[in-house]
Parts: structure tokens; C-alpha cells; sequence
């Protein structure tokens, strides 16, 4: 009892905490050890956004390809109505079931196919070189036939632009130069400047939106082989550039189709993207550390036009984009870079079938870039997304041999090959191709305001403008004339606009009274088109302003009453 007792007053004077420590020294280490694993297995579940469990309760059957596209658009009824694997399911390999294990078995692993390409060099007006590598479909089809030369100049070309610092000995590349040079096709991949062992030999860089070698290669093939059609796919930074081509070119690119595969779209966005979480900093450091691997290619050039100092001390792509790439291409700043050559504004100026494909969980190019609703309401463009595939993997199966995108592209394209779509002219869908960031009031001096509210511009040409004004004003008294006296009876007032042209002229060209011609004309025809508008105009006016004016009677009257009141006084005084 005494023992006991001794026992219990000992342990009353420990505190709670003390006895919850010895307590957990009761425990074994090895059950420490083992939620400690459990921990760590949750922590790298969530980060490296591993979905096995999630593929595992659907039964491995994958998610469906979700479709974008334009209802009345020729380009799925004729085309991507007929592939069956934009309309099936993607699952990816399941023992690559996150976005950053199969980017990272694309970039170290890929399982690419082997073969050799002939080298073809294309010297540009600059003085610039290309590397154009060649896979013709004899190479692969290894035929026993000689082919005759009409023949050999009507099977289709694919062009290939590669992503960032990447080149035709890419995996993903030669993935789809075989598919198709397997299909029948010739492929050429354009490299880079200064990419696929080629030196820069002139002072001109490629960037992210630099369309003027795509398009110098595209009018060189199309001149070589007149007969044969064109096709371009782009991926990555380079489905950015063939994009953006396609956009500012419109109906006069010689391509009758592209694809677009894991394009970045916004690269103002993707940049605050990539910089958000710790994953996506990673990749931001292996970007930029091939970036500076090409610069250091090319030092000779770069110390020379850019700042060589700030591109060792990059860490990032924006500080690379800031000290070398706004440099080369004189942008003003890294935003400004950003803004002009991303393709999510040029989109809309698609003239030819173009397949979009993206993943939703990609790690470099987000899914907020994704312009949807411009790739809606284009007729030509088809966008195609899936739940997982990481940036420009995609594996699928259990051995992970080959990847998704490459065979919906190839059979996006042989269906467009085969059908009438290719044959026909090109369908206008916007009123004129300019540049997004540049609207047609911006490029005139004068601005009309029609009587729906629409502002236009009018041209530099006075003759045609003035010509444009008085047909819509002949238009304008006819349709006047044409109205019944039922409309002015009408219990809705109905508030007409003038077609009001304000014209921005010099002071030397005009006087007061030219200037001042044009308002009286248009108060005098607001008058006579409807005499309510007058009076419903002078109510909104005496309802907005009438706070003001009360106020400001409310001030007088005080005022006087105070004078009043201090006169009274004052003869109080005297």
C-alpha cells in the first residue's frame, strides 16, 4: 500500500505532456517507421499527381477525349467524325499514371524507333541556315518497285517543328516521322536555327513566335513539289509558331492541314504558371538549362548581340528570355515578348483544318491558356483534350511503346488527306486577316458610328469614303421613306442613333464651318426621325441632373436665408 501509494503521488506530479511521451516510447520504433512511409507516400501521391487509384476504381478504362469545336464546322462532320480514336477513350500506362513520370520517361527513356534522315541544307535571304531532315516512305517501306516521277511528286508532305531546344533526333519527333513516313508520307523536320548540329550563320535567333523561317520553308516545298500537299504539325513552342503562322497568313499559307500538339497558346500565362509550385520550378530549371546549353552552343554570337553575363546567371526562362531573347529580337521588355508571339491571338485567323491537342494535366503548359472559346467559334479548328498524357508524352499500354497523339494525328491526317475538304477553297470566317493586337480603327484615321452602335473605320482614301457615305445615306432616306405611319404610334419609344462620321482632319484642310456641318446634319435628322427622341432625351437629362440641381438650390436658398438673417441682425445693431 505504501509502494502504491508512493507510485500514484509520483505520477500526479507529472504533467500530461510527460506522460504522453512515455507513452509514445512504449511504442516500436518499426510502427514510427511505417506511418512515417505512409506519410511520405501521401505527400509524393499528391505531388507528383499520381491518378493510379483513380484509374484503378474506373476499371482501367480510361476518360473519354473531350471535343471543342464549332457545330456547323466542315472539319469534324467530314474529318474528325470519322477517327475513331478522338472519340474512344486514352489511358495512359499504368505504371506511368502522372504527368511528371511520363514527361520524364519521354525525355530519358521514349523508345524512340531507329532510322536515319537525309540531311538537306536550306540558306535563307538573311544568311541563316536550316537543317531540313528527310525520312522519305521509300526508306521505310523499303520498296521493290521503282516509283515513276508523278507519282514520287504527289505523295503528301509532313512538315515537323519542333518544341524548345529540340530537334529531329527528339523522341517524340521520330515517334511520328516513322508513323508516317510508315504511312506512305514524306516527313522533313525543320529544325531550329542553330539546332540539329547546324551553326547560327547569321545574327538572327528563333524565338517563340518567330514564323518567318516555318514560312519561308513552307513556300520552298511548295515550289519544289507543287503537286504534292502540305501538312505541318507542330509541338510545343513549335505548334506555337505554326499556329501563330497560320493565324497571320490565313488563306494564302500553301498548307491544306496541321495539328497542334501541347501548344503553350499564352505565354504570359504559362510563365506565372511554371513559377507557381516546387514541380513546376523544376521544370523551369531543365528548360533554362537548355536554353543556356544553346547559347553556349552559339557563345561567339550571343556575347556579341545579347547579354552574356546575365545569361550565365539566368536561373529561370524569363531571365534567359530578358537577357538574351528580347535582346536578338528587340522586344522592349519579357512581357511584351510574351504578348506578341503568343498564338491564343491568332487562333481565330485559322483558314485550313487544324487539329488541337492537349493535356489537362500537363506540367509546362497549362490548362488556363487553353483558348476555348476562340477555338469554338472557329470553323476550321477542332480541340481536342484529354484528362492525363503530361507535355508531349501520352504513352499508352502496358509496355508504353507507343504514344497516343502520334497515331490520332495520324489518323487526323490520312482522313483529311482522303477527303474533299483538301480540294476546296479555303473559308473565309473573319471580315479581313490582320494582326490581333492591331484593330482596322487603329490603322485609319477616320471612325464611323453606324446607327446600331457598330464603330468602324474608313480609309485614308476621301474619294471611296466619301463615295461609302453617300450610298449608305441613299440607303438610309429609302428605308426612311419605306416606314409607316404605325411606327410612330407605337407605345415603345424606340431611340434611333444617327450614322455619325466624325472625321479627325487638320486645321489647314477644314475651317469651323466644315467642321461643324456634319453635327448640325445629324441633329437635324435626329429631329426628323423622331420627334419623342427630343423629349425622352430631356428627361434622362432633368432625372440624372437633378441631384446636382437640387443641391445647388438647396445651397442658394440657405445662403439667402443666412443673408437675410444677418441683415436683420445687423439693423438689430444700428
Amino acid at each position: 500500500m505504501i509502494v502504491r501509494s508512493s507510485m500514484e503521488s509520483a505520477t500526479s506530479e507529472l504533467s500530461p505532456y510527460e506522460l504522453l511521451l512515455q507513452a509514445a516510447l512504449f511504442i516500436p520504433v518499426s510502427h514510427y517507421l511505417l506511418g512515417l512511409f505512409f506519410v511520405l507516400l501521401v505527400f509524393l501521391y499528391h505531388f507528383f499527381e499520381i491518378h493510379f487509384l483513380r484509374d484503378l476504381f474506373t476499371g482501367f478504362r480510361g476518360q473519354s477525349v473531350s471535343l471543342t469545336f464549332n457545330s456547323s464546322s466542315n472539319v469534324y462532320q467530314v474529318v474528325v467524325s470519322k477517327c475513331k480514336l478522338l472519340h474512344s477513350r486514352y489511358l495512359s500506362t499504368p505504371w506511368l499514371c502522372s504527368p511528371h513520370l511520363q514527361t520524364a520517361f519521354l525525355t530519358f527513356f521514349g523508345r524512340p524507333p531507329t532510322f536515319s534522315y537525309r540531311r538537306q541544307l536550306f540558306k535563307l535571304v538573311d544568311g541563316g541556315t536550316i537543317a531540313l531532315d528527310w525520312l522519305m516512305h521509300t526508306d521505310v517501306m523499303k520498296l521493290a518497285v521503282e516509283e515513276n516521277d508523278a507519282a514520287v511528286d504527289k505523295v503528301p508532305i509532313m512538315i515537323v517543328v519542333p518544341g524548345l531546344t529540340s530537334d529531329s533526333d527528339s523522341q517524340y519527333v521520330r515517334h511520328l516521322v516513322f508513323k508516317m513516313a510508315k504511312r506512305g508520307w514524306n516527313v522533313v523536320v525543320s529544325n531550329h536555327r542553330g539546332l540539329g548540329g547546324i551553326s547560327i550563320t547569321s545574327d538572327c535567333f528563333y524565338n517563340a513566335g518567330w514564323t518567318d523561317d516555318i514560312r519561308k520553308v513552307v513556300n520552298h516545298l511548295h515550289s519544289q513539289y507543287p503537286e504534292a500537299p502540305l501538312f505541318t504539325v507542330g509541338t510545343s513552342i513549335g505548334a506555337n509558331v505554326l499556329v501563330k503562322y497560320l493565324g497571320e497568313d490565313g488563306v494564302n499559307v500553301p498548307i491544306v492541314g496541321a495539328a497542334a500538339i501541347c501548344s503553350p497558346w499564352d505565354l504570359l500565362i504559362c510563365d506565372r504558371f511554371i513559377s507557381r509550385r516546387l514541380v513546376q520550378r523544376l521544370y523551369d530549371k531543365a528548360l533554362t538549362f537548355g536554353l543556356k546549353g544553346y547559347a553556349q552552343l552559339h557563345q561567339t554570337i550571343f556575347s556579341r548581340l545579347a547579354d552574356w553575363e546575365g545569361i550565365a546567371k539566368s536561373r529561370t526562362v524569363r531571365d534567359f528570355d530578358n537577357y538574351a531573347t528580347c535582346l536578338v529580337g528587340k522586344f522592349e521588355t519579357v512581357d511584351t515578348y510574351y504578348r506578341r508571339c503568343s498564338s491564343a491571338s491568332y487562333v481565330g485567323n485559322v483558314m485550313v483544318p487544324l487539329l488541337c491537342i492537349s493535356a489537362l494535366d500537363d506540367p509546362v503548359c497549362t490548362r488556363e491558356a487553353i483558348p476555348w472559346d476562340e477555338c469554338r467559334a472557329n470553323k476550321n479548328v477542332v480541340l481536342a483534350t484529354t484528362q492525363h498524357g503530361g507535355h508531349l508524352a501520352f504513352f499508352g499500354g502496358i509496355t508504353a511503346k507507343s504514344i497516343w497523339w502520334v497515331r490520332a494525328v495520324d489518323e487526323f491526317l490520312s482522313v483529311l488527306h482522303s477527303s474533299p475538304l483538301i480540294h476546296r477553297e479555303k473559308e473565309v470566317h473573319v471580315s479581313s486577316v490582320t494582326n490581333p493586337l492591331e484593330s482596322s480603327i487603329d490603322q485609319a484615321p477616320y471612325v464611323n458610328i453606324a446607327e446600331d452602335g457598330m464603330v468602324s473605320a474608313i480609309g485614308d482614301d476621301p474619294k471611296a469614303d466619301g463615295e461609302f457615305l453617300r450610298n449608305k445615306n441613299l440607303v438610309q432616306n429609302e428605308n426612311s421613306k419605306g416606314k409607316t405611319s404605325a411606327s410612330e404610334e407605337d407605345d415603345h419609344v424606340m431611340v434611333e442613333t444617327a450614322n455619325v462620321t466624325v472625321e479627325f482632319a487638320s486645321a489647314s484642310a477644314c475651317d469651323s464651318g466644315d467642321i461643324m456641318a456634319p453635327v448640325k446634319k445629324c441633329l437635324n435628322q435626329l429631329s426628323r426621325n423622331n420627334r419623342k427622341t427630343m423629349w425622352l432625351l430631356a428627361y434622362i437629362a432633368i432625372v440624372s441632373s437633378w441631384p446636382v440641381v437640387r443641391s445647388a438650390f438647396l445651397l442658394f436658398f440657405k445662403k439667402k436665408k443666412l443673408l437675410n438673417a444677418h441683415s436683420g441682425t445687423s439693423s438689430i445693431w444700428k
